[in-house]
């Protein structure tokens, strides 16, 4: 007998202090004295966005003005499957109280690790502290360029960065020119406050001692188990690699190519419908990649992504 789905609805409300609501489980609930992000379960028949204004009018005595799909997550709990839709709301009318008599509290994403949530939260917890645009760089002919486009895009507002620098390239370069890319990118991206990805040959490692890893697919595949990082991305184009990257434990994924490029013409892009599919078969945030730009982001959110990722669309603006 198979174990019982529990559709539910859950919002991530973000107030002006850019603070996320929590609450308490009541002792005596399944999960019980654990935080939670407020929701509940749909009626039948019900759509998800109406569970949610409903449920946030009952629990919370507050109405949605905006909001938009954060993360999908499918956890199997001993005696039933929680699948949670949750929802980021960043707009809302009303005084935030407990209803309902739960305990209630404002938390900074970046403190919400050092509360106790149910295993299902956890990916959302992930999806929060993650931008919606994910920078990859691109080509550049001298330090001073580099160190002008990566220095633009974070003054348009780029939080998360991957220096992707390949083995072809390097083997056109001096080592120390290499060596000077890197720790100008790592000391730009240390003054913003902005999370720098390492993609590069491991021979480099020596420079820098990585903290934060993207593996492309290939390297995906050396790994039985989670490398030694504060945290971990992976590239994958199937659902097996992206099945392979969430055993390993990553913090999120790339999906590519989600529509047609001009660098890879002969490979046949996923469409946002099988984009989306293949999405919800992890519990882990996953940005589009391949022939997008700033405009798709919403178009990945409706498809469950957590936004874009692109060279040439945020390398080249």
């Amino acid at each position: 007998m198979s174990a019982e789905v529990i559709h539910v609805a859950a919002a991530a409300i973000i107030n002006n202090n850019n603070e996320v609501l929590i609450s308490q489980r009541a002792p005596d609930a399944h999960q019980g004295g654990l935080w939670e992000f407020p929701g509940g379960k749909l009626e039948s028949g019900e759509s998800v966005q109406h569970a949610l204004l409903r449920e946030l009018g009952e629990e919370l005595g507050i109405q949605a003005n905006s909001c938009r799909p954060l993360i999908k997550v499918t956890h199997q709990y001993s005696d039933k499957t929680v699948l949670l839709d949750v929802w980021k709301v960043d707009d809302y009318t009303g005084q935030v109280v407990g209803k309902e008599g739960q305990a209630i509290r404002w938390l900074a994403v970046d403190q919400l690790n050092y509360v106790e949530f149910p295993a299902a939260d956890v990916p959302v917890i992930k999806a929060l502290k993650l931008p919606e645009h994910y920078l990859i760089t691109g080509k550049f002919d001298s330090v001073e360029e580099f160190e002008q486009r990566l220095g633009a895009a974070i003054d348009r507002g780029i939080r998360l960065a991957q220096l992707r620098l390949t083995n072809d390239w390097l083997q056109t370069v001096d080592k120390k020119y290499a060596a000077e890319i890197i720790k100008l990118a790592s000391n730009l991206c240390e003054q913003s406050r902005v999370r720098l990805m390492f993609n590069m040959p491991d021979e480099l490692n020596h420079i820098i001692r990585p903290s934060c890893l993207h593996l492309n697919s290939r390297k995906l595949q050396q790994y039985s188990e989670r490398p030694d990082c504060d945290f971990l991305s992976v590239s994958c184009h199937d659902t097996q690699e992206m099945i392979e990257a969430q055993k390993l434990g990553v913090d999120f994924m790339v999906l590519s190519p989600v529509q047609a490029t001009a660098t890879h013409p002969e490979i046949t892009p996923l469409g946002w419908g099988r984009f989306a599919e293949m999405v919800d078969a992890v519990n882990v945030p996953v940005y589009a990649l391949g022939g997008v730009s700033r405009e798709d982001t919403e178009k990945a959110w409706l498809a469950g992504g957590q936004g874009v990722s692109a060279i040439g669309a945020l390398w080249n603006s």
